[in-house]
Order: C-alpha cells, then sequence, then structure tokens
C-alpha cells in the first residue's frame, strides 16, 4: 500500500499570520518527506483563506527545495482556470525545479464562488468538458509541436517550452462519478477519489467504479485509484474531541462554499449555521469517528486494512483540516511512525 498526504495552508481568521502558515505546511512536508510518505499534495484555489494555494506549481517548487524523496502532487489543478500551452509549461517547470517529481492531478473545479470569479460565471457543471479536453492537449504537448482544434482551445502547431525532465509526469483526476473514471483510464490518467465524511460503503463504491472502469479501458497496466480521507491519528484518545470540532468547524465553512450557501467576506467564507451541519448524521461525532481516520495508531492501521481488503492500495491522508498545529504535526508523525511500517512490513513479508 501506498501513502499520501494533502497539505494545504488555510487559516480561519487573520490572527495567524501568512508566514506562520506557510511555514506550518512545509514542517509537515518534511516530516511526510523523511517519514516515508509516497505523495505531497496541495490544492489549487483562488480567493480563499479556506485553502491558500493560487499556484501550486509555485508552492510545490518551494517544497521540493526542502525535501530530497518525496513526490510532489497538484492535487488538483482545476482545468477550467487554465490554457493548455500555459498548463504544460508551468507542470514541466515544475517537474524540472523538482528533480523530476511531478505527479500532475486535474479536476474540473469545486466551487461556484471560485467560477463566478475565475470562468466568467460558468456553470461549476461544466468544468468536465474543460477536463476532458486539456488532459490530452498537455499529453500531446510534451510530446512535441501539436497544433490544436477543440471545442474551447485553438491553437497552431506549437511546442511546449520547457518539456519535463525525463519521461513526462505521471498524471491524475479527481473523480467522482463513473464516466470521470472511465475518462481518466482511457487517457493513461490514475484516478484520485474521497468519500468525504461518507461511511465506508461510500468508499466501496468509489473501488467499484475504479474497477469497473479499468475493465472497460482494457485493463490498462500501471494506473491506480487513490482514495483520500480526514486524518487525525493520536496517542492521546482525549484528542478525538479536538479532531471533532475541527472537522465540524471547517464543515460549516466548506458547505457554504461547496453548496454556494453563504457569502465571503475578505477572503473568508460565511460558516453556516452549526444546527446546519448538526443535524446532518454524517458530522454526528460517532459517526466522524467511523467513517475518517481518527484514532490510535492500532485503530488507524485496522481502518486501512479494511480498505486493503477491497483493494484500495493507495491513501491520501488528510490533516490539515483546522487541526491545531501540534497535532496536526503529531498525525503526520504516528502516522510515519507506526503506520507505515505496518503495512510496509506486510509487504516485505
Amino acid at each position: 500500500m501506498k501513502f499520501s498526504i494533502v497539505v494545504n495552508m488555510a487559516r480561519f481568521d487573520t490572527s495567524k499570520g501568512m508566514d506562520q502558515v506557510a511555514a506550518e505546511a512545509l514542517d509537515l512536508v518534511k516530516i511526510a518527506d523523511q517519514g516515508g510518505f509516497d505523495i505531497v499534495w496541495t490544492a489549487e484555489h483562488h480567493t480563499i483563506e479556506l485553502t491558500i494555494s493560487p499556484n501550486p506549481f509555485q508552492l510545490l517548487s518551494h517544497w521540493g527545495n526542502h525535501t530530497k524523496n518525496v513526490r510532489l502532487g497538484t492535487g488538483v489543478v482545476a482545468a477550467p482556470y487554465w490554457n493548455p500551452i500555459r498548463l504544460a509549461g508551468e507542470a514541466a517547470l515544475c517537474d524540472i525545479l523538482t528533480g523530476g517529481r511531478l505527479e500532475l492531478g486535474l479536476g474540473r473545479g469545486a466551487y461556484q464562488y471560485e467560477f463566478d470569479r475565475m470562468a466568467g460565471g460558468m456553470p461549476q457543471g461544466e468544468g468536465g468538458r474543460y477536463l476532458r479536453e486539456i488532459i490530452p492537449a498537455v499529453q500531446r504537448l510534451w510530446e512535441g509541436d501539436y497544433a490544436h482544434e477543440g471545442e474551447i482551445w485553438n491553437f497552431p502547431s506549437v511546442a511546449c517550452v520547457p518539456k519535463p525532465l525525463g519521461k513526462a509526469p505521471s498524471m491524475w483526476v479527481a473523480a467522482r462519478d463513473q464516466n470521470t473514471f472511465e475518462f481518466a483510464l482511457k487517457n493513461n490518467c490514475n484516478v484520485m477519489s474521497t468519500a468525504l465524511r461518507k461511511d465506508f460503503a461510500e468508499v466501496e463504491d468509489l473501488e467499484t467504479k475504479f474497477r469497473a472502469a479499468k475493465e472497460a479501458a482494457g485493463n490498462p497496466a500501471g494506473l491506480t485509484h487513490a482514495t483520500m480521507r480526514v486524518c487525525c491519528v493520536y496517542d492521546d484518545p482525549s484528542v478525538l474531541d479536538t479532531a471533532v470540532s475541527s472537522v465540524v468547524n471547517f464543515g460549516r465553512n466548506f458547505e457554504n462554499l461547496f453548496k454556494n450557501a453563504g457569502t465571503v467576506q475578505n477572503g473568508f467564507p460565511e460558516p453556516v449555521d452549526f444546527d446546519t451541519v448538526a443535524a446532518r448524521g454524517e458530522y454526528q461525532p460517532e459517526n466522524l469517528k467511523e467513517n475518517l481516520l481518527f484514532g490510535t495508531p492500532d485503530e488507524i492501521i485496522a481502518k486501512l486494512e479494511r480498505y486493503q481488503a477491497i483493494g484500495i492500495d493507495h491513501i491520501m491522508i488528510g490533516p490539515t483540516f483546522g487541526l491545531p498545529h501540534e497535532v496536526a504535526q503529531r498525525t503526520v508523525e504516528l502516522f510515519a511512525d507506526r503506520v507505515i511500517p505496518h503495512f510496509r512490513a506486510q509487504k516485505a513479508a
């Protein structure tokens, strides 16, 4: 089983300066690099303090200067905000600056709030058209001179400059529906998914979609499905209360953006009412502990063995959801010290 980590810079008010936010994110990246994680991911978002990363390639290049082993991934760039030529070139330059460690993940975009400001008000649901056109265009641009005539972009023959270091970076597509799974695999892309806060049945459904899509694509070799879960690992069980309150508070902000249900003031989303979130079963403390990767190292291992049993071989953990920095830091340390070695030893055996 492979393990990667999603590190997103975020803050909920201005009491913490951005220099501290950036330093704390780098702390987690360094621990992941030294602790045996395979990939560190960061997202692309604009004008939102909940996820601060207007250009993930810039952030990954910075992290690349402070790491040696871990690969560095975009999880994900939003296809509607990019031109294929620019995306191909910026990704290739990041790959060069990080010593050939780039993993390029793409998605259709998440929030209508961003689409209203970054994509001319286009409905967020139309982002899939951009995703389906930009991926093969970038792949061709990395190969050499290429002219494109598409539904969205048109340009005469042009070369991507620079080109990636060595072979082209692996590409990933963020997916939840069957059509997107199939598109990804038919275009030589890996798949990343998230069950959000839903129960294990949702994870099983995502893996079933991956297997069906892989069969439909002719069982291509070397492509994988990574699934992401919010994570807090602790040796003191009282930390569970902190994890639950953090994910609920994060959810109050996320639900605003995800459902376009509130305003954003100076970059900070207006949290939806606590009762709105608390009334949903998936936010109940007992369900959060069961559904998310919350627990002691032994409890996390038991949960992940259940994932492994259904065929999932790549887990993405997300410890940056408003946890106090020392708790997030301890999460990554415990995961590296206690969880990863368990599965590495299993593989060796």
